[in-house]
């Protein structure tokens, strides 16, 4: 899955767009970040153990067993995830490339947050739900900040 395919972000809705617009595109990231949140959670648990068990993946997300295995079945048909019998969860290349992206994304929130005095917790805390939801446009703009603080 490339970024092409997944919803539309904030900066591709034009300005001055409906408030239909601004919800359905809303609806598409949060669709997304349930994607995000998985492949995230996968490579933190492949680099810790090798693999990501389902089992894993239940725990560190508060989820159920049948719920993450349900999860996991989307990642699969979406091409994220391989996995191999009597074996764990693996990212794909997309997967890997989606959770580097989210990487990514949450330390450079959570910079910025840092940076106008959030307690480091809650700068955790927050950036993980902000960033599925922070456009491109956002993002440049919070590394063009802290490029001017440093």
């Amino acid at each position: 899955m490339s970024k092409e395919d997944l919803p539309a972000s904030e900066e591709d809705t034009p300005p001055g767009a409906s408030d239909a617009d601004r919800f359905t595109n809303a609806r598409a990231n949060r669709s997304t970040a349930l994607f995000e949140d998985y492949t995230e959670l996968i490579a933190d648990l492949a680099e810790e153990f090798g693999e990501a068990r389902i089992t894993d993946i239940a725990r560190r997300l508060g989820v159920t067993h049948p719920t993450a295995n349900k999860a996991v079945l989307r990642l699969k048909r979406e091409g994220l995830v391989v996995s191999r019998p009597y074996r764990g969860v693996f990212l794909t290349e997309a997967g890997a490339a989606m959770a580097q992206r989210v990487k990514a994304r949450h330390r450079l929130v959570v910079r910025l947050l840092l940076a106008v005095g959030v307690p480091p917790e809650a700068a955790e805390m927050d950036a993980e739900g902000m960033e599925h939801y922070v456009s491109e446009t956002t993002l440049k703009a919070f590394e063009a900040y802290l490029a001017g603080k440093d």
